[in-house]
């Protein structure tokens, strides 16, 4: 799936946002955070398996790792996950957890290098660099990657969002194996070469890729939706790439980028799989020893402030108006994110147990889904509430969802629904580590976001805890209709 920057979750995504059927709707694995995203929004996967190792990795190790994740997920809820944490001497933090039930290993490394670290004059500059990582480094070619990642089995993509910028890689933890695609990503993150010609052809397959996005009503609505939260902030400028920027960017740009950016000491490397602590401290220094040091930290981000409530209306040949509604909601280590979390689960994020989807679906008719979302980042990341809807109805199904929303900061959840919810997230919460790569997504947010290490073994005490009255000072004090901005394509 390609989606440029600038686009919402994709509609998959997006679905298991509103259902909150994901591992943990309010961390990045909901959204764009985890996503392997080229520049502008194509699957950064290198490194495609043969047939038959791919059936091995994706089906043979699911079903073993079945056996073990059905003892995990009756203990998970009860067990501390055991996360060793340490600083190396260049400034890298790393996290890792030792599990040997499975023969492999997956790591993250990543950067304070998102899209927020764009200049003004270039946005996307960002995403490419970290997009051409991979297709030539340390001498090798995109192909000579591709061919000995295949031979191996093992997959290296990339992550992306307004905060960080990242590589991941799985691979079978046995020797050969694993030594051959730590060495295709050290070289990735040690020796890109930015091949001009790869550069050139990118910008072209990037610049074809945002024109079409640009015809799609759920793009254009998400991208006008970041802009106008953010205006001036640098996470809108996400929403400021067009054709004429990409074809501006010059390869001299994204070696200063990768310069400026890749530093050791803002680096986080997240590891879980079938290696013993020493062997983790021994792949951490061959990640990332050879990086340059930034002595001192990432220039902070500004604050974010709320816009101007506003309704910008996009003419549209859509059969349905496409609508978001929302402002600038939580930072990662929110002081209210646990009231909010779970308020906005009885709220929207719920699915068929939300208050939205009783009164814009079940009572009116109004449309077929709807849902709203917490996406928190170092600053304040979006709330969003999104539907859609006939072009008739889009006006009765607006003010239906802006009543709700006024109603619920106002009364908040009832007790009963407060009860449904938090049963609904608890009993839930063992399938959101019921695997190696939702643990590695918990892992890179932890370490990145320096959230307490405890953070997965307090979560449903946490959840537990929220009353009513929290949830109703929260969302009043933080949820502002009046300030809100909503964007519909396809408007009559």
């Amino acid at each position: 799936m390609l989606v440029p920057v600038g686009a919402p979750p994709p509609a998959r995504i997006r679905s298991q946002i509103a259902a909150n059927s994901h591992p943990h709707p309010n961390l990045p694995l909901e959204g764009e955070g985890t996503i392997a995203l080229s520049p502008f929004g194509g699957e950064l996967e290198r490194g495609l398996a043969p047939l038959l190792q791919r059936f091995w990795l994706e089906w043979t190790i699911p079903v073993k790792f079945l056996v073990s994740c059905l003892l995990l997920v009756a203990t998970a809820a009860h067990a501390a996950l055991p996360i060793q944490h340490w600083k190396m001497d260049n400034g890298v933090r790393v996290v890792f957890v030792e599990n040997h039930d499975l023969p492999l290993l997956d790591v993250s490394v990543e950067f304070p290098a998102g899209s927020s670290r764009d200049d003004k004059s270039r946005p996307g500059l960002a995403s490419m660099t970290l997009h051409l990582l991979t297709l030539g480094a340390g001498g090798m070619t995109e192909g000579d990657i591709s061919r000995r990642m295949a031979d191996i089995g093992a997959s290296l993509g990339g992550s992306f969002d307004q905060d960080r910028a990242g590589l991941r890689l799985r691979t079978l933890s046995s020797e050969r194996e694993r030594d051959q695609a730590l060495e295709i990503m050290a070289r990735a993150l040690l020796s890109p070469d930015f091949p001009e010609a790869v550069l050139e052809r990118e910008k072209t397959r990037s610049i074809a890729e945002l024109k079409e996005a640009k015809t799609q009503p759920e793009f254009i609505a998400g991208r006008l939706f970041n802009a106008m939260i953010y205006g001036a902030h640098p996470y809108a400028l996400s929403s400021m790439v067009e054709p004429e920027t990409i074809a501006a960017l010059r390869r001299e740009e994204l070696v200063g980028f990768y310069r400026a950016h890749y530093r050791a000491d803002h680096a986080v490397i997240a590891l879980i799989g079938d290696v013993t602590t020493a062997q983790a401290r021994e792949i951490a220094a061959r990640l990332t020893s050879a990086l340059p040091r930034a002595e001192g930290e990432p220039q902070p981000l500004p604050a974010v402030f709320l816009p101007k409530g506003e309704t910008r209306k996009i003419a549209h040949p859509a059969t349905q108006s496409h609508i978001l509604i929302g402002q600038p909601g939580m930072t990662r280590n929110d002081p209210d994110y646990f009231p909010l979390y779970v308020g906005n689960y009885v709220l929207g994020g719920g699915g068929f147990a939300s208050r939205l989807i009783e009164e814009v679906r079940q009572k009116r008719g109004l449309v077929y889904s709807v849902h709203s979302y917490f996406l928190p980042m170092q600053q304040q990341g979006p709330f969003e509430i999104g539907l859609q809807t006939k072009r008739e109805q889009a006006g009765e199904a607006l003010e239906v969802v802006r009543s709700t929303v006024r109603n619920f900061i106002a009364k908040g959840p009832t007790e009963d629904e407060l009860k449904r919810a938090k049963q609904n997230l608890v009993g839930g919460f063992p399938l959101r580590i019921d695997s190696n790569r939702k643990i590695l997504d918990y892992l890179a947010v932890i370490g990145f976001y320096r959230l307490p290490l405890s953070y997965l073994d307090d979560f449903t005490g946490k959840v537990e805890k929220v009353t009513v009255a929290q949830i109703r000072d929260a969302f009043t004090r933080r949820i502002q209709p009046d300030n809100m901005v909503t964007v519909v394509v396809g408007a009559d």
